[in-house]
């Protein structure tokens, strides 16, 4: 805090985590940040934040054992950023937002190189992948009497593909592949080679029927220029992540959101039901016998596919006494359909899937007790239905050879989630003269030792494809913390 009116804040952040099922192949993943932000207090009733920082993120697979095909495989993202954002005090109940900003993406989507004097594998990088967001924002929030609050914004978002790099262009009548391909364009510079811009609007509005009765509901749109292509019912799952591009067209979504909230016994208890209903445009769907690692030319083995997600969240908590916490119960659903007319033979028929992440049921439970001012014990239960998998139901021979026959589209589940962790917390003195205080926690992770399907594989076995749930961290995991602040 360098006066009343200015304070710099600094933040870091950083982790290596690394993990390995067998001698051979090893899997590590590295996140680190950095950020400084500059909040200044203007005059006439306005302030404004300056930030800037770096993110970056980035996995590796390699296997050494076996000389010969020892291998090491890439994937990263670097972002720099910068934004400005100030607050406008019109009054005590009318406030209005604007700024801007700007994000440098840099990514890496994949490198697989030899790890081994001797090893065979072929050095293999994809294309350096860049691009420049930008965004403008304005947004007004007012409370317009002791009932109603609306707030309304607007942001206006541009995407540039920046250079250099080598594209394809296909025939527009048919989808991308190597034989549609009709031209390939190579930019040597650093320049915008494919531009994306859109506004995105945001509205929402409370109304108090009292005290303790309110509703609220909201609207908004949004564009998403990052794509996340996985395929988990691999092994060992290996996210990557694509840039829009020319052939790959930003996400879209458009949400409504609906809420009821009440309160009871002087406010004690809260409770709320929300709803709301998401309709996606252009989400990035794999198709069937896709390679998503390693891809030169990922546009050919993926589609742009509609989307659409809804639910409902029910909200019981407990604020004050010696036992407080909350339970909730979400019916979500998100799914997916493949209507592009010049898809030959699109998933499931062309008829709505479940995503990915689709897990229609879900009840959390966080309760605390506490025994005295400084003593507690905390309990948290968490479960859900098991996510959508794709499994092989037969097989069959054809011309000599033995191939597999897989269900529709994540027609099957894994088992279902459950996780239950206990801790026991200690916290620090209340005296307020003490130039530290601390915080103790002990407690288990997982207490009842579940062995929580993380995905499915399968391995051929004595000619046989045989299938094995992967579970991880399914033990018990006990910890210790211990916090101090200044």
């Amino acid at each position: 805090k360098f006066s009343d009116k200015d304070n710099l804040y600094a933040s870091g952040y950083y982790s290596h985590d690394h993990f390995y099922f067998d001698s051979n192949e090893r899997y590590s993943y590295t996140n680190a940040n950095g950020s400084l932000k500059w909040r200044h207090v203007f005059p006439n009733r306005m302030t404004g934040t300056f930030t800037g920082g770096y993110d970056h993120y980035d996995y590796l697979t390699k296997t050494e054992e076996n000389p010969a095909e020892a291998y090491r495989l890439r994937f990263g993202i670097n972002q720099i950023f910068g934004k400005l954002d100030f607050t406008y005090y019109l009054n005590e109940k009318h406030t209005v937002d604007f700024g801007g900003g700007t994000t440098y993406y840099r990514l890496n989507p994949g490198e697989n190189l030899p790890n081994h004097p001797e090893s065979l594998v072929a050095p293999d990088k994809l294309q350096t992948e860049q691009a420049i967001e930008t965004y403008l924002y304005l947004a007004d929030r007012w409370e317009i009497n002791d009932q109603l609050s609306v707030s309304a914004g607007l942001r206006y978002m541009m995407f540039n593909s920046m250079g250099p790099r080598s594209y394809s262009l296909y025939d527009p009548t048919l989808l991308p592949s190597e034989g549609t391909e009709t031209e390939t364009k190579t930019i040597n510079v650093f320049r915008a080679f494919k531009t994306y811009h859109a506004p995105e609007i945001r509205l929402s509005a409370r109304y108090a029927f009292g005290g303790d009765f309110s509703v609220k509901a909201g609207f908004n749109t949004l564009q998403q220029n990052i794509h996340k292509l996985s395929n988990t019912t691999i092994m060992s799952p290996t996210d990557t992540w694509k840039l829009s591009d020319t052939n790959i067209k930003p996400q879209k979504g458009m949400q409504a959101a609906a809420g009821l909230y009440k309160n009871f016994m002087g406010n004690s208890i809260e409770t709320s039901i929300e709803a709301y209903y998401k309709a996606i445009k252009d989400y990035l769907d794999y198709q069937s016998g896709a390679q998503l690692t390693m891809n030169h030319h990922i546009e050919t083995d993926v589609i742009s596919t509609q989307g659409k997600a809804y639910g409902v969240e029910f909200m019981v908590k407990k604020t004050q006494g010696k036992l407080n916490g909350w339970i909730s119960y979400s019916y979500s659903r998100t799914q997916l359909r493949q209507h592009d007319a010049r898809i030959s033979n699109p998933i499931n028929d062309g008829n709505w899937y479940p995503a990915d992440y689709d897990k229609p049921h879900e009840v959390k439970l966080a309760g605390n007790y506490k025994f005295t001012q400084r003593y507690s014990f905390s309990l948290n239960c968490d479960y859900s239905t098991g996510r959508p998998v794709t499994l092989p139901i037969s097989k069959f021979s054809y011309a000599g050879g033995e191939f597999v026959y897989y269900s529709e589209r994540n027609q099957y589940r894994i088992p279902d989630f459950f996780r239950m962790d206990i801790a026991f917390n200690i916290e620090p003195s209340h005296k307020l003269t003490l130039l530290t205080h601390s915080t103790f926690s002990i407690g288990v992770y997982n207490v009842t030792g579940r062995k929580n399907a993380y995905s499915v594989y399968y391995i051929s076995e004595e000619g046989k494809l045989q299938g094995y749930k992967m579970a991880i961290f399914g033990a018990p995991i006990p910890y210790l913390s211990y916090n101090i602040k200044f």
